[in-house]
């Protein structure tokens, strides 16, 4: 069949579209009536083998006609998802309905939208780039779809630690809440307590990957005052999780993939992209910080998206990421209380967890304010 498709390229780059098109036409059809009176599709129907010759036959054209590697590269990728076929399957058959509208949704998010989006400066003070905010969104999101999506896949299966650790991935607070309520509900299994504090140093290393990706210059100071917080909160962690019992792990958090909040967050990131430029010319960096850290109890992903596109003579590094640090103590604390008033005594050793991880943070974050 390729042979065929490459023939017919040739034919069809000498100027001969008919007999062109009459070569592929018949080896379209040999291979519909070829699938179509094989005995085994009405026992168990199968699309792969047609789907597989046509893309043959169009890579076989396009080879032809005078774009081998374009058609080598399309060969191997088909190749390589035939070899996974079973995998794939698999794969598929563990999304529900909801995964696969998420997912859908995602496409619309990052396809539809960002490429026709315009690369400029506009609005108050110059603050909205519209292909860089939408950017933001399509990054934040799919960080937070990949996370959901290997928890769906694995999570449940390898019990309470795994849809923790994965959970924390992209939403820290929710695994929190989910985890201290079996706790509080008298339905644990005994996990929970690791999988609360392994979720919250999760989420320290999220948002140090988020800060390198969305505000570079700030990493370096940044990652020096969290990864005291990260080992803490994972030594932690790991020390429950080797007292805890193995046992199935609860639903995961809700899909994040919706289009109304990746259009608040738009918004959220646009209003705070004009309050720092709007401060940057009425206060110094104090009140700059200050924003940011107010900013970031509300969402931690936005105060780094708004810390990374402040201009460097703006506000010092170190402040900048001590701000960030500060944010996510903030949400430390709305997790401690999460896990007392949910868990009640039954989530003491979590507390203690998280607490000890937020004094290695605060410890941190004073030890930076005195540099500053």
């Amino acid at each position: 069949m390729g042979l065929i498709a490459g023939i017919a390229g040739l034919v069809g780059s000498l100027h001969q579209t008919a007999a062109a098109g009459a070569l592929i036409a018949g080896a379209a059809a040999i291979l519909a009536i070829g699938y179509w009176n094989r005995p085994d599709i009405a026992v168990r129907p199968d699309a792969t083998s047609p789907i597989a010759g046509i893309a043959t036959l169009g890579l076989g054209f396009l080879a032809g006609h005078g774009n081998p590697a374009l058609a080598m590269v399309g060969a191997t990728i088909a190749t390589f998802l035939l070899a996974l076929k079973d995998e794939v399957h698999g794969f598929i058959g563990k999304l529900d309905e909801e995964d696969v509208k998420a997912l859908a949704r995602y496409a619309v998010i990052a396809g539809a939208v960002l490429p026709f989006l315009p690369n400029g400066n506009f609005g108050p003070y110059g603050a909205w780039n519209p292909q860089k905010l939408w950017l933001i969104v399509v990054l934040v999101t799919g960080f937070s779809f990949l996370g959901y999506v290997a928890n769906r896949l694995v999570g449940a299966r390898h019990g309470t630690i795994a849809t923790a650790v994965i959970g924390g991935l992209y939403s820290s607070t929710a695994v929190t809440q989910s985890l201290a309520q079996r706790l509080g509900s008298g339905e644990a299994s005994g996990a929970e307590p690791a999988g609360i504090a392994l979720a919250s140093a999760v989420m320290y290393l999220r948002v140090i990957v988020l800060v390198a990706l969305l505000a570079t210059r700030l990493i370096v100071p940044f990652a020096l005052i969290v990864t005291p917080a990260l080992l803490v909160g994972a030594a932690a962690g790991l020390w429950l999780f080797r007292r805890a019992p193995r046992a199935e792990g609860p639903s995961p958090p809700g899909n994040p993939i919706a289009l109304r909040p990746a259009f608040g967050f738009v918004l959220f990131v646009a209003g705070a992209a004009v309050a720092a430029a709007w401060a940057e010319g009425r206060f110094g960096q104090q009140g700059i910080g200050l924003l940011l850290l107010i900013i970031g109890t509300m969402d931690v992903d936005v105060a780094i998206v708004t810390a990374g596109g402040l201009p460097v003579e703006t506000i010092s590094e170190l402040f900048a990421a001590t701000a960030l640090a500060g944010t996510i103590l903030a949400n430390m604390a709305v997790k401690l209380g999460i896990t007392l008033i949910y868990g009640r005594q039954k989530s003491r050793s979590a507390a203690i967890a998280l607490g000890a991880s937020m004094v290695a943070l605060g410890a941190s974050i004073a030890i930076a304010l005195t540099a500053t």
